[in-house]
């Protein structure tokens, strides 16, 4: 299944001359959605995956599908104001701007090992972002997936190192 025929491009948005990569056609289609998540998951079946971790929200609508095939639980990752216990966090820079990210201090346990979910790699800051929050609770990424990455953006340099899977190239 070719899954670039279930993205829609919108130009100008959010602001001019961006060409948005919408991932809302693919969410619609149930045959797309599950091939999708079945990818990610076939990834994620040899990294022994104790975790999974995504950024809100779209890192959650492709990480709880993932977590649930892989029978392992979910951890968000929220902008500042979202989560209600004790919470570690990191400010970072992201495509539009700049913002801080959390996670429950007690999402992660030492050793576990995580995989990091979310929709799209552009400039890779809140993944970066994301992999701090991880590894200062002293998580192993163990592997990080995309439905979609920007190449031109760069993304991807920020995760040298990282063992990264996307399933659409841009």
């Amino acid at each position: 299944m070719d899954l670039k025929e279930f993205i829609a491009i919108v130009p100008d948005y959010p602001k001019e001359g961006i060409l948005f990569k919408d991932i809302t056609p693919l969410m619609n289609n149930g045959a797309a959605y599950k091939e999708a998540t079945d990818q990610i998951v076939e990834f994620a079946k040899d990294l022994d995956i104790d975790l999974v971790v995504g950024p809100e929200a779209r890192g959650f609508i492709i990480g709880c599908p993932v977590s649930y095939a892989l029978g392992v639980g979910f951890a968000p990752v929220r902008k500042e104001g979202k989560l209600p216990r004790e919470v570690v966090k990191v400010n970072y820079g992201k495509e539009y701007g700049k913002d801080i990210l959390t996670i429950h201090q007690d999402a992660i346990k030492p050793g576990q090992r995580i995989l990091i979910t979310d929709d799209l790699l552009a400039t890779g800051g809140t993944i970066e972002a994301t992999i701090q929050l991880v590894e200062q609770l002293g998580g192993v990424v163990a592997g990080i997936a995309f439905l979609v990455e920007l190449s031109y953006l760069d993304g991807r340099e920020k995760l040298d190192g990282y063992n990264v899977l996307t399933l659409m190239t841009y």
